[in-house]
């Protein structure tokens, strides 16, 4: 890397020279790996888990407040800056044109363009999430920012033409790139699956209600043929759902669930270090070194399913669900996904570990930072780390899963009419999470479902399936649920109470731990609602599906026209 740097620091980023990178096999690659450390997203997506922006959990954010501004949502980037969007670009359109000019085999040289292409279309793709249709650059233009001259300038292409250039992007990576890398030490690595999946994400969204309000039906049918493909590709090269949910986050090379992944270690003091940051940051302060983010809302709670795949308020279900026992008979994926209070959680390698929230008075219990809801994610914490080294968890990022692409199938089957293929999709996640079958071996799914009412289900099992992994904001832009789930509304949690006339704080502390947890809740504790959005109700505007492009950027470049509804004329569903 040392020896590369220098070349990658040049000044001028135009004058990268192929004769000292792409003749030499180990600097090409090297410049691809500063490709992937500049794309490959973090824990939970571009964004992060996303919880605070949707009904998962809870915190102030303008986007909720109503007073978003159009320079408040700044991923366009407006300079000449590596980490900007464009920057990243550029670096990628850098080696996309300069690699072919080496003279490194034909093999090689099409092997790590296409990573390249893979990272472009990726990168596009996060943009168009943001804005809509913006400026396609494949080339590394001459002159930028205070630099460019009004005919340097570019406008924004239509949506639908980045778009295509995506599924551009990604057909020559699917075409390229192999299904699984041979060296064990390429884990992480692009795939031809990887690609397909991606292409596959990218024209759901084009299909759904957000870019496609007409809902044409030409636009489900090339999102259903992509993600037939991605599933067909990816299963007959080993990948598939693993076996386990509750412990598929800590199964990192060969995982088969894997697909799009963005690989941590667990090293603590040297330049390869790359630790995760989400599990000292989620779980409780007393077990790490931080701890107490992505607190659930009794929302979230709430939305899980009973053991037999029925909802909570669903009478034919054969679970009677009871508000003060809440934790009975749950999806699996309930217990995998939030500890409550009294909930065994093996954590430090304390397999009989139990975490506390309830108060006595008006005083909490819990030793540390106490959780404000009432509740924690529990997801991918890593239960064998040690409370010194949370720090330093190297747990994987899974950026796309086995079970996305199938849930991605199932939504794209059901936007073409193909409603028996969606439920092959449903009934294998939820066989996966531990629901019973139950006699119809539907595991809990409706018979008989209308197109609509199978919409709704995927959105359903995509928040069982994905709380956490910063799916759900996108679920709800993409689908313009906004107004409909939160708006108007406050997000909740609970304060759960010791009753000190039934039993003395002293003696519940020394009996709770061997304590049978429903004569806990039925006998000695009360719960009661909280409200956590205490300043204001939910206020998500419509022209918040397509952000404004920063004025800063327009400032920069005056050919770019700013969004409908935000005072421009671009109409980002063309």
């Amino acid at each position: 890397m040392a020896s590369c740097s220098k070349v990658l620091d040049k000044r001028d980023l135009g004058s990268l020279q192929a004769d000292l990178v792409f003749n030499d096999s180990v600097l090409a690659r090297t410049y691809l790996d500063y490709i992937y450390d500049q794309n490959l997203p973090g824990w939970g997506g571009t964004w992060g888990t996303s919880g605070n922006l949707s009904d998962e959990s809870y915190g102030e954010s303008k986007y909720f407040e109503g007073t978003l501004q159009p320079n408040d949502v700044n991923d366009f980037g407006t300079k000449l800056d590596a980490n900007n969007a464009f920057g990243k670009i550029r670096a990628i359109n850098l080696f996309i044109q300069q690699v072919d000019g080496g003279s490194l085999t034909t093999t090689w040289k099409t092997t790590l363009k296409s990573q390249a292409l893979f990272f472009r279309a990726w990168r596009y793709f996060e943009l168009v999430k943001l804005y809509g249709g913006v400026p396609i650059i494949l080339e590394p233009q001459s002159a930028v920012g205070d630099e460019a001259k009004q005919e340097d300038y570019v406008p924004r292409n239509k949506t639908s033409e980045c778009i295509a250039q995506i599924v551009k992007d990604l057909d020559a990576a699917i075409a390229a790139l192999p299904a699984r890398w041979a060296n064990t030490n390429d884990w992480g690595r692009i795939t031809s699956g990887a690609a397909a999946a991606l292409k596959a994400r990218a024209l759901l969204y084009w299909a759904s209600p957000e870019f496609n309000p007409s809902d044409l039906a030409d636009r489900w049918q090339a999102a259903y043929t992509a993600a037939k493909a991605a599933k067909d590709l990816l299963s007959s090269n080993g990948y598939g759902l693993n076996s386990s949910f509750q412990n598929m986050w800590f199964s990192e090379v060969n995982n088969p669930e894997a697909v799009f992944v963005t690989c941590y270690n667990n090293l603590s003091g040297d330049q390869t270090k790359k630790n995760n940051g989400y599990d000292n940051s989620t779980r409780p302060s007393i077990n790490g070194t931080g701890g107490g983010s992505n607190q659930p809302s009794k929302e979230l709670v709430d939305a899980f399913p009973m053991k037999d795949g029925k909802k909570i308020t669903d009478a034919t279900s054969a679970y009677t669900y009871n508000a003060q026992t809440f934790y009975k008979n749950r999806d699996p994926r309930f217990d995998n996904t939030i500890a409550f209070n009294g909930a065994t959680w093996p954590l430090n390698g304390v397999n009989d570990y139990k975490i506390w929230t309830y108060f006595v008075g008006n005083t909490s219990t819990e030793t540390g930072k106490a959780s404000n809801t009432g509740f924690y994610c529990r997801k991918a914490i890593d239960p064998a780390v040690t409370t010194g080294n949370v720090q330093y968890s190297g747990t994987d990022w899974m950026e796309i899963r086995y079970a996305e692409v199938l849930l991605t199938l199932a939504e794209t089957a059901c936007g073409v009419n193909n409603t028996a293929e969606a439920y092959e999709q449903l009934t294998a996640i939820r066989k996966r999470a531990g629901i019973d079958a139950g006699a119809d071996q539907l595991y809990g799914l409706k018979a008989g479902m209308t197109r609509a009412e199978m919409f709704s289900a995927i959105l359903d099992e995509r928040l069982y399936e994905f709380a956490f992994e910063g799916k759900r904001f996108w679920d709800l832009r993409r689908w313009k649920m906004f107004e409909n789930v939160l708006n108007g509304k406050k997000r909740t949690g609970v304060i759960i109470t010791l009753n000190t006339d039934a039993i003395s704080a002293a003696d519940f502390k020394a009996q709770r731990d061997k304590m049978d947890l429903d004569m806990a809740y039925t006998s000695y504790l009360t719960i009661a609602p909280k409200i956590m959005d205490t300043k204001y109700a939910v206020n998500w505007k419509p022209e918040y599906y397509f952000f404004a492009i920063p004025k800063s950027a327009i400032d920069n470049n005056p050919k770019l026209d700013q969004n409908v509804g935000w005072g421009g004329s671009f109409d980002p569903v063309q």
